[in-house]
């Protein structure tokens, strides 16, 4: 498989290349170049394979060229000691559950798959990097749990300081060894301008390995189109195309799921579930694209009002409305509903749902109430209601259990260096790391 920026298709580079460099030097985000075929690998999977068979057999067909068979073997083992579970949450709508990671989330299956990539990469050259991200909470715990340990690899992240909750800082503070916090004096949109000037600096990228394990990095984006495989494998028995629903905000859960289908994969559909910032279910109704700056809501992981992978989307679809919206609906959801729906399912089910996952439920109950023969639909659950113990509370009057990795942080102790939130004060702390 070989990928190009989304703004210059002479831009051809190898999986390996794309991890590495993360976003295209031409601010572009890589996206495959080729439509495979993956229509025999979708016949003869079936509910007996293993998350860890489907993800094998992914990056094998996907990156045949880039791992042996043994790599790809001992790479999916070492990235998913984890797996997805599917669960009946009524007649029609099925959750995915994504959040039994070591973070409680679902990007740990993007993180993990990017950490034992690179290391894998880097292991044969005997090369080293440093991962240098900002974070405002989520994402940097579920990379910091996916890097520490790693061989070859040192992690730095910065938070600001009293803006990530208790639970969020113990899990990016606590961990130790190559994972290095960095409570930065002041605001996210600081520890994101100091890494990105970090990334600008001649002298820090001539004397220091640094590389990124955001968002926008392809080798977080494929890993994701997985565990769609592996719950269409669940289902197939039935004689079910599922109909995929997504809680969205930078939109690239959805996008690795797309990818899915664009290889081959048998569905009825997507559906973008979004909170208030619905500037893509706003685009599939009406063809117009406008970004505009984000609202803050109860998903607040949601609260994106320009998401970056939309131009991968747009890329995947040749920036065609018709065709893009045949395949993706949109949903809206606020934050009344997103509470209303949280109490039902508590009430009615004794089942907890988080903010995110409740956005998607109930775009779900509006999806077949409006449209028939989409059943069944499989809602992403994004993350355990246990991490938004504030939110669940405020719509049941009482908190979610939290899991034993969480209950487990919060008695650790904190390690974390306080810095200013100045390029200078991060570079003396780069060097003096890297030596």
């Amino acid at each position: 498989m070989r990928f190009v920026s989304t703004r210059n298709p002479k831009d051809v580079v190898s999986f390996e290349e794309a991890v590495f460099r993360g976003l295209a030097p031409d601010g572009g985000l890589y996206h495959p170049v080729e439509r495979l075929d993956l229509a025999s690998l979708y016949e003869r999977l079936g509910p007996e394979k293993g998350f860890v068979d489907v993800s094998y057999e992914m990056v094998r067909l996907l990156f045949g060229d880039e791992f042996s068979e043994e790599e790809a073997g001992r790479l999916v083992e070492r990235a998913f000691p984890f797996s997805p579970v599917l669960r009946e949450l009524t007649g029609s709508i099925l959750l995915l559950e994504l959040f039994h990671g070591p973070s409680c989330a679902f990007k740990d299956f993007g993180a993990s798959f990017l950490a034992s990539c690179m290391e894998v990469f880097l292991s044969r050259r005997e090369g080293r990097a440093v991962i240098l991200t900002a974070t405002s909470g989520d994402t940097g715990s579920a990379v910091a749990q996916a890097f520490h340990g790693r061989r070859h690899i040192d992690v730095v992240i910065l938070y600001p300081s009293g803006r990530v909750s208790p639970l969020q800082e113990k899990q990016l503070t606590t961990l130790g060894g190559n994972v290095h916090a960095l409570e930065v004096a002041g605001s996210f949109d600081d520890c994101q301008r100091m890494v990105k000037e970090a990334f600008l600096d001649r002298e820090l990228r001539e004397r220091c390995p640094l590389t990124s394990a955001n968002s926008i990095n392809l080798g977080r984006l494929v890993p994701q189109s997985f565990y769609y495989v592996w719950a269409y494998a669940q289902l197939k028995a039935r004689g079910d195309r599922p109909f995929f629903c997504v809680p969205s905000g930078n939109f690239g859960n959805l996008t690795a799921g797309v990818y899915a289908w664009w290889w081959g994969m048998p569905v009825r559909g997507f559906l973008a579930a979004t909170n208030v910032n619905d500037v893509v279910p706003e685009y599939l109704s009406t063809g117009v694209f406008t970004p505009r700056s984000s609202v803050r809501t109860l998903s607040n992981a949601m609260d994106v009002g320009n998401p970056s992978n939309f131009e991968r989307l747009l890329a995947l679809f040749e920036g065609d409305h018709r065709r893009m919206a045949a395949v993706i609906r949109g949903e809206r959801v606020t934050d009344e509903e997103t509470l209303d729906t949280i109490a039902r399912y508590w009430r009615e089910r004794e089942v907890f749902l988080d903010p995110h996952t409740a956005v998607g439920v109930k775009a779900s109950e509006r999806l077949l109430e409006r449209e028939r023969g989409v059943a069944p639909v499989v809602t992403l659950a994004t993350a355990h209601p246990g991490k938004f113990l504030e939110v669940v509370e405020d719509a049941l009057g009482i908190r979610p259990p939290l899991p034993p990795q969480l209950e487990e942080v919060l008695a650790k102790e904190k390690r974390a260096v306080k810095i200013p939130n100045t390029l200078e004060a991060l570079k003396a702390f780069l060097l003096d790391l890297w030596g």
